[in-house]
């Protein structure tokens, strides 16, 4: 599958089979996501693997969500302040943009393996920060992974028109 087609193919999965992903699924996965480019290749990332049993109901506390539960596995994405790259023009730092590529990296990367995915920001980050404490490491986003059941809902994909998102000048 080409990337398009991957791209047109991938939607947020709100539910999963309770069959676990394989270690060569994950390890696939894992290696996509090193490979993402970052700014000034700082790389300042770490990806967190949440697949026991209690880790997962722990991880449940901070976005508590029927469809949620039904994941098999989750990857916490975090962002390391303290090594992301800043614009110097404006002191905008691109931790958050280094992140969400190598999320995406992920995201088109269980795709093909024909796993589902789906971005979950909307969590309790007083709760993230008891679970995963740091100094320099804050949550970007919570990732489930899993084998897409078949009553899995699927929005339609809407997207603007190319003249709505593409000047040339």
């Amino acid at each position: 599958m080409n990337i398009l087609e991957l791209s047109q193919t991938r939607f947020s999965a709100r539910k999963y089979t309770d069959e676990p992903v394989s270690s060569d699924d994950l390890n696939y996965i894992l290696e996509c996501v090193r490979m993402a480019p970052s700014a000034v290749n700082r790389q300042p990332w770490k990806f967190v693997v949440v697949r026991s049993k209690e880790a997962r109901e722990n991880l449940w506390r901070a976005y508590d969500r029927e469809w949620f539960r039904t994941a098999p596995l989750y990857i916490v994405c975090m962002k390391n302040n303290n090594e992301c790259w800043t614009r110097r023009y404006d002191d905008k730092p691109h931790g958050d943009i280094d992140v969400a590529i190598a999320v995406e990296h992920l995201c088109l990367a269980a795709a093909e393996r024909g796993l589902g995915t789906c971005w979950v920001c909307n969590y309790d980050t007083n709760v993230m920060s008891e679970l995963f404490p740091s100094d320099n490491y804050e949550t970007v986003a919570i990732i489930p992974i899993g084998h897409i059941a078949e009553d899995c809902p699927r929005a339609e994909k809407k997207r603007k028109a190319m003249d709505e998102i593409v000047e040339e000048i």
